[in-house]
């Protein structure tokens, strides 16, 4: 079956899918975007989704290409017309076609708008949380706005291959004071030995994840200790454990850290239950 993309008002096959070659996304990278989760055929945390949308795209001075309620509407029937039930939903706002300028259209010119979807591998998600994750530190090169989900994402790609290029699955960027921030692609957590868990406090620093303010509200109930505090890759390679939150990995355990086994190098147990308890604080539309 040939994927359905959603483009400037149209739904198309994705081989028909295109922008304007003078769409500011392309040449500025001058948009934002999100990604929902989609399971059992139905959209995961969306409000949270829309709200932080709203957020960045204010942020950017780009004007909201239609009402919330209409944007849902095509959401949700490009997911149905790829006949997706699990996977992921990308939404990409950019703020439209113009002549080649840095500075804004003189004239406002509408925002452009892609979405599309994709089935997800169940089973193999499962096992690679099941088995853990290798994650590599590299000096957060980003600019200082990260905390605006932009589509301007080459230090985040660049990040990720090399983590590749070492032979782990996610980066973690650490700042010029020797703190984790984030992931290329996630937010960064540990547990300590005495059961804390520990992620960075939101700034312009880090991206405000979603699956991040759920794990969050899972924490309170299973009456797990949270601390929003930075933390060195000296402490987190000493932790009882760690892992990342997304919306495509929910929770992934970490299991080593640049060649160090973080505790007994195997998935732990809050971890575990974190992610078996997620989808009980979610929201589904």
């Amino acid at each position: 079956m040939s994927r359905i993309a959603y483009v400037n008002g149209s739904y198309r096959d994705m081989r028909d899918a295109c922008v304007n070659i003078e769409d500011r996304g392309y040449q500025f990278a001058d948009g934002v975007y999100e990604v929902c989760e989609i399971r059992d055929g139905r959209l995961v945390d969306m409000p949270r989704h829309m709200a932080r949308l709203q957020r960045s795209l204010s942020e950017l001075r780009i004007a909201m290409p239609m009402p919330l309620p209409s944007l849902s509407v095509v959401m949700h029937e490009v997911v149905r017309r790829n006949r997706v039930t699990y996977g992921i939903v990308y939404l990409q706002i950019t703020r439209g076609v113009a002549r080649r300028d840095h500075g804004f259209p003189a004239r406002p010119v509408p925002p452009g708008v892609v979405v599309t979807a994709r089935s997800l591998n169940f089973a193999k998600n499962q096992a690679t949380a099941a088995a853990g994750i290798r994650v590599a530190t590299m000096p957060d090169n980003r600019w200082a706005r990260v905390d605006i989900k932009s589509v301007a994402l080459l230090p985040n790609v660049l990040a990720k291959q090399a983590a590749r290029d070492r032979g782990a699955y996610e980066a973690w960027y650490v700042d010029g004071d020797g703190f984790v921030t984030e992931g290329a692609s996630s937010n960064a957590w540990i547990v300590t030995r005495d059961g804390r868990a520990v992620t960075r406090p939101l700034s312009h620093r880090i991206l405000a994840g979603i699956t991040r303010d759920v794990v969050m509200q899972v924490l309170a109930e299973l009456q797990i200790r949270l601390e929003e505090r930075p933390f060195t890759p000296a402490e987190a390679k000493e932790a009882a454990e760690a892992f990342v939150t997304s919306a495509s990995q929910i929770v992934m355990p970490v299991v080593a850290i640049d060649d160090a086994a973080i505790g007994n190098g195997e998935p732990g147990a809050v971890s575990r239950r974190l992610r078996e308890q997620f989808h009980r604080f979610s929201v589904f539309s």
